[in-house]
């Protein structure tokens, strides 16, 4: 009983949610993942569906900008857009989707602007290191992305378009069905497919004499999951997902013109039961550059096929109040790449990782203690412990109060690029190892029948050493430099209110980023030693308002960052921002079929924002978005 409980668990949407999409939504199965089990001590950040249903037509940059304390890179609408997590840089953060890391082995990271919110079923955050239960490159966090089955038999169709500002749109189409195959076994799956043009055709080349960068994007999807489970809790799966991103440049000027064509195919099959869990996977990753001349791009093309077996074991039985989990495992990978930047030679690399996880779970204490060893082609990563601890201080009817503290060593193998790219590139990198510890408290409190506060705070230091460095005293080429050490805090809060149909509430966010160098690898160095590291605020919040009735919502998101430096010496800077918007939401009824508006103003102050080029970003802009979720048809 306790095993099934930590494997599996049920999520019924709020009443407040049902309501406000216009129609019943049924239940909807979660296997918990091992990311969000086995890391205790950890700040975990889940993203409510009402949320996920606000940025369907958004990109995951859009979504964690206005939602969490991260810090993005972002050069552009439909252009690359990369994350920093407490202060670590873009190949410092882990995306997993099913479980399965997708950032791409070459560069050793994800761009986020291709990353739909409508295309997962799950979305949580985690902050710190997570290499003992992830892998590689979790040293700053992780996003969690999942798919899930929707156990009810029938067929559902949704139709979405949004209409934007600078002629950009984007349209999508979903079908989600199920049915029972004889007497044990049901079917449920998903297909979603999109497609988002970025125009960009912006009515001025300059905003406050800052240059304006003209670009056109492309995207298209594909998402496909399918899942079969009998009476006795086992699970097959498949999942697919097919992304194309095609990004052009200035696309009027013929010869100074540049295009990136992003390319990404994944599939997933996976079988679980109460105990075991068997996974097999190949993930493709294409890159097409030009510049001026677009028929003979620069090509890469990188393959990766994974093997995942695990298994638990319950350890304790005698006392149903405390659940004691040994979850063992080992994966296996193997790389195989060609591109023009390593002289067009295959290069092949075979990765193992074996693991264990434990989870000691009573009525007020959480515990993990985790281990990995990772085995990677001509290197030696470190062994990776993590343990973390979680009591509940207070435990009542209206007050939860737990604190929470967590210490783990975290490790990143360098990517393709930095040890393959002609000259540049330095086989002989080590792998970067770093020490994450984090210390927090949570709270629930129930002030009324009708009002209702949640806050958390956290405070970390995290320490990577052997960070990969292109170094321009020797020609950009890669070397393992710089000792840098990122610490500070987070605080967030969440009140609602509800009575009489009414629902409101406000979330506020805050994180405090200390993150500087802390070595001098030549005489040159000791200008930057202790200064903050580029790109990376000080100072990031978020805040959401919302007030509700029936099926009408108003919502207020805004996200302000205080001063980005873009040197090391800290002598050039962008200011700092703050950035809101405006979503007014509604729910129509044709007959029986609900159609879901949305109307939003983007950048409502109209504030002047930078991207990484120094290019001014667009201004205050507007979209409409059309939801129609036709009825579920039953058998």
């Amino acid at each position: 009983m306790a095993q099934r409980e930590l494997a599996q668990r049920e999520l019924t949407p709020s009443d407040s949610v049902q309501r406000e999409l216009g129609t019943t939504l049924s239940v909807v199965t979660v296997r918990a993942t091992p990311p969000e089990r086995f890391l205790a001590g950890q700040k975990i950040q889940r993203v409510d569906s009402t949320t996920l249903l606000q940025f369907r037509f958004g990109s995951l940059t859009d979504l964690l900008q206005f939602n969490t304390p991260l810090a993005f890179k972002n050069y552009g609408p439909g252009q690359l857009a990369t994350v920093s997590f407490r202060g670590t840089s873009a190949n410092h953060t882990a995306v997993l989707w099913n479980d399965i890391d997708i950032n791409q082995p070459n560069l050793g990271q994800t761009d986020f602007s291709t990353l739909p919110v409508a295309g997962f079923d799950r979305l949580a955050v985690q902050y710190g290191s997570s290499a003992s239960v992830v892998g590689s490159g979790a040293v700053g966090g992780s996003v969690l992305l999942g798919s899930a089955g929707e156990w009810r038999s029938g067929i559902g169709v949704s139709l979405g378009q949004q209409v934007s500002s600078f002629r950009n749109n984007q349209t999508q189409l979903g079908v989600r069905y199920g049915s029972s195959l004889g007497k044990n076994w049901q079917l449920s799956g998903k297909t979603f497919a999109y497609r988002s043009q970025y125009t960009n055709d912006y009515p001025y080349k300059e905003r406050r004499n800052y240059f304006v960068e003209q670009s056109q994007t492309a995207q298209r999807g594909l998402v496909q999951d399918v899942f079969l489970r009998d009476k006795r809790g086992r699970q097959v799966s498949v999942n697919a997902w097919l992304t194309d991103n095609d990004l052009v440049l200035t696309p009027q000027d013929t010869v100074s013109r540049e295009r990136t064509r992003t390319q990404s195919a994944r599939l997933l099959a996976s079988y679980e039961a109460n105990a075991l869990t068997l996974r097999l996977g190949w993930i493709r990753d294409r890159f097409d550059y030009a510049k001026g001349n677009f028929d003979l791009p620069d090509r890469t093309r990188t393959d990766r096929f994974l093997a995942r077996a695990e298994r638990e074991f319950p350890l304790w039985r005698g006392n149903i109040y405390v659940q004691t989990v040994l979850r063992v495992g080992g994966e296996w990978s193997h790389y195989r790449t060609v591109t023009d930047g390593y002289g067009g030679q295959l290069i092949t690399e075979n990765r193992q990782n074996l693991y264990v996880l434990l989870r000691i779970q009573t009525p007020r204490w959480l515990v993990s203690a985790n281990i990995r060893q990772a085995y990677v082609t001509r290197f030696n990563p470190p062994l990776t412990p993590s343990l973390g601890i979680e009591h509940k201080l207070i435990q009542q009817e209206k007050l939860i109060l737990t604190a929470k503290a967590s210490i783990g060593r975290s490790y990143r193998v360098p990517t393709l690029n930095e040890r393959y790219w002609l000259v540049l590139g330095n086989p002989n990198l080590r792998p970067e190892n770093g020490l994450n510890m984090e210390a927090g408290l949570t709270t629930t409190v129930k002030l009324t029948n009708n009002l209702a506060l949640t806050a958390d705070a956290t405070v970390y230091r995290n320490r990577v050493d052997d960070w990969s460095y292109w170094n321009p005293d020797l020609g950009y080429r890669v070397e393992n430099l710089q000792l840098v050490v990122a610490q500070g805090g987070e605080l967030n809060t969440t009140l609602t209110y509800a009575r009489d149909g009414w629902q409101t509430g406000i979330r506020a966010g805050y994180a405090l980023t200390r993150s500087a160098q802390q070595r001098a690898y030549n005489v040159y160095a000791q200008d930057v030693v202790g200064k903050q590291l580029p790109y990376v605020p000080i100072h990031n919040g978020t805040l959401n308002a919302w007030i509700a009735r029936n099926k009408n919502r108003l919502t207020v998101q805004m996200q302000t960052s205080s001063r980005r430096y873009i040197t090391f010496d800290e002598s050039q800077y962008f200011n700092g921002t703050v950035l809101a918007n405006v979503l007014l939401e509604t729910t129509l009824r044709v007959g029986s079929v609900p159609i879901r508006v949305q109307g939003q103003v983007n950048n409502v102050f109209d504030t002047l924002l930078f991207s990484v080029k120094r290019n001014a970003l667009p201004g205050r802009n507007f979209s409409i978005n059309l939801l129609i979720n036709f009825p579920f048809i039953k058998p």
